[in-house]
């Protein structure tokens, strides 16, 4: 998406640009807490006195923030693509392929909210939690939901635009 699309603008794409914007700082800022977490655990070691459970937050952080990465993927065309099989291929059949991977990712989000969800209801009713500080497993599981639906009006608006483009041919 070129980078005046990506201002946000009036209208539901605009506001799904700047939510889905916001949420990947969010998701950069969770990384940037992971990295603090492991210095601090790694100073503290020096020192004879590491962080506990530092891994468990890295593991929890990082899904999360590459969770949060993922709309904004979707969004900005960032996502990993096979420019070498349409190097020869008219724009209208770009502008196909890309809509067809707009679809294919408002399906994979869908497919995996549903999922996501019913992993973390079973987190919650048998109430698995990390070993060293006890934090309940399903808890992770809310942002990257929220990251996933994200990722569906993600989907939404690129193949609401990939549409306008094909249709324009």
């Amino acid at each position: 998406m070129p980078a005046n699309d990506m201002k946000g603008g009036p209208g539901f794409a605009g506001i799904a640009i700047q939510i889905i914007t916001y949420w990947a700082l969010a998701g950069g800022l969770v990384l940037l807490l992971v990295v603090a977490v492991n210095m601090a655990s790694i100073i503290g070691a020096m020192f004879g006195k590491p962080f506990p459970g530092d891994f468990e937050l890295t593991e929890m952080g990082v899904a999360i923030a590459v969770f949060a990465f993922l709309p904004y993927c979707q969004l900005t065309g960032a996502n990993v693509s096979a420019d070498i099989f349409t190097a020869g291929a008219s724009k209208r059949l770009i502008a196909f392929f890309t809509l067809l991977g707009s679809l294919t990712a408002l399906g994979f989000a869908c497919l995996l909210i549903w999922r996501m969800y019913y992993g973390m209801l079973d987190q919650k009713e048998y109430g698995y939690t990390t070993t060293i500080l006890q934090i309940p497993h399903w808890m992770a599981f809310v942002p990257i939901l929220v990251s996933l639906a994200l990722l569906a009006l993600a989907a939404l608006v690129t193949l609401m635009r990939d549409t306008s483009a094909l249709s324009k041919g």
